[in-house]
């Protein structure tokens, strides 16, 4: 099919902003980390984690968003360097990790909230209002791309501002510094906590068809955003340390708890209104995200042609948009930690696949023009792989312990996984019969 026209109109700052909450969202998220592990070993894993799982997927999306700009991003990627089959899988298991992974943002938003009204935390209100943040993101991308990027930017500022007067407070603090309280560890399920807070660097290339000066801006941004995440990550952390709160009491919601020991009540309340913003927020970046891969696959004829639809004024895939907020909203009644780690099971494998894209274009295509190119040529860029490749194997083996109903969540997870082989067949098929039609078609207008 042939492609759809899309409107280049996100700039640096806007990217920057949607890209941190594609990852991030700020420092909710982390209080299983700090209850799992510890305040000293939160921070060290903070510290790590960066350099070996979110530094090289930034430096990937650099080279290849700004060598290949279109939309789908990492799908575009896997399908030019190992072909529709893989393609495929790329998408699929892409797609169905979304699905996990936007059951998670409003639950946040669900349980901050659940802190201001209780009544509204927990059963079917619950659900309902997971459901109502999943369609606020969606009416807010249907406005179009510049909206969420600039909408990024302002929830961004808002949910961070009661960070900093607490970090004010926490460092000013005096006379009540205490040892950390010892808890017991949990290695693998702090990790997995703190790879799923710093994944999610390919998001940002699924748009890279609608951002201005992509071969300049990519790179940047990714850089940029990696050290904003890290540094919005460990210094509340630190000085939570700092003030002698307690991390054994910690649990998701749980800075709304350190802030009002802090700063008084109303800072309290500030960051509940903040963690809900960040579920707004990262609901809102994600569906940007994940919406154009139906869109890309529509016109490569894996989806019905229906998915490529535009607003006639945003441009936005307004009907890819209305199908993935539906397939989210059903998987709202999950837990927590239970998505967390079907998410890094589905995602990591999507992960490597574009490792290998990276290398395997390396080869195949030297010439590709790379206005970014990571260091090492082939060598380099096939190392950049194995540090992600380390930290999915020891998640593999947490997912191996934690029950996803009858069965493990790795055994659920891989099932997902492999069941990609079947669909791609069943596509295929019907992908060859729309281009043979076509085909019939064209043949006879040419008599």
């Amino acid at each position: 099919m042939p492609r759809v026209r899309v409107r280049r109109s996100l700039g640096l700052l806007p990217l920057v902003a949607a890209t941190f909450f594609m990852v991030s969202g700020g420092p909710y998220g982390l209080e299983d980390l700090v209850q799992k592990a510890g305040y000293t070993r939160a921070l060290m894993v903070l510290f790590v984690v960066p350099f070996i799982w979110s530094l090289p997927a930034a430096l990937m999306v650099g080279e290849l968003s700004a060598a290949m700009p279109e939309e789908g991003g990492y799908y575009r990627w896997v399908m030019r360097a190992l072909g529709p089959f893989w393609g495929f899988q790329e998408a699929w298991l892409s797609l169905l990790a979304s699905i996990f992974d936007m059951a998670i943002y409003p639950t946040l938003f669900v349980l901050y909230l659940g802190q201001f009204a209780p009544a509204l935390g927990g059963g079917r209100n619950a659900v309902l209002v997971g459901a109502g943040v999943i369609a606020l993101g969606a009416a807010w991308n249907i406005a179009g791309i510049r909206a969420v990027g600039d909408g990024s930017i302002g929830l961004g500022a808002l949910l961070l501002a009661p960070f900093a007067i607490m970090c004010g407070y926490g460092l000013f603090r005096t006379g009540h510094v205490a040892p950390p309280q010892p808890i017991g560890l949990d290695k693998l399920g702090a990790l997995s906590v703190a790879m799923w807070n710093y994944m999610g660097w390919d998001n940002a290339s699924t748009i890279a068809g609608e951002v201005e000066h992509p071969q300049r801006n990519y790179p940047r941004a990714m850089l940029i955003a990696t050290a904003l995440i890290a540094v919005v990550y460990m210094i509340p952390v630190a000085l939570a340390r700092y003030a002698g709160l307690d991390p054994s009491t910690w649990s998701t919601g749980a800075w709304a708890q350190a802030a009002a020991a802090l700063g008084g009540q109303w800072l309290g309340l500030a960051v509940i209104v903040g963690g809900m913003l960040c579920g707004v927020g990262m609901t809102n970046a994600l569906v940007l995200s994940y919406t154009r891969v139906p869109f890309a696959m529509a016109e490569d004829g894996f989806l019905p042609a229906v998915f490529t639809r535009v607003h006639p004024t945003t441009r936005a895939p307004w009907i890819s948009i209305v199908a993935c907020a539906i397939a989210w909203t059903l998987c709202l009644p999950l837990g927590f930690e239970r998505l967390v780690l079907i998410d890094i099971i589905l995602y990591g494998g999507s992960l490597l696949l574009e490792f290998v894209a990276l290398a395997a274009l390396r080869i195949r295509e030297p010439e590709l023009p790379r206005p970014f190119r990571v260091p090492g040529g082939v060598i380099g860029a096939a190392v950049l792989g194995v540090g992600p490749a380390f930290l999915l194997a020891l998640a593999l083996v947490r997912g191996y312990h934690e029950q996803a109903g009858p069965v493990s969540a790795l055994a659920f997870g891989i099932f997902i996984a492999l069941a990609g082989g079947g669909v791609y067949a069943l596509m295929r098929k019907r992908r060859e019969a729309i281009l043979r039609a076509a085909a019939m078609i064209s043949s006879g207008e040419r008599r």
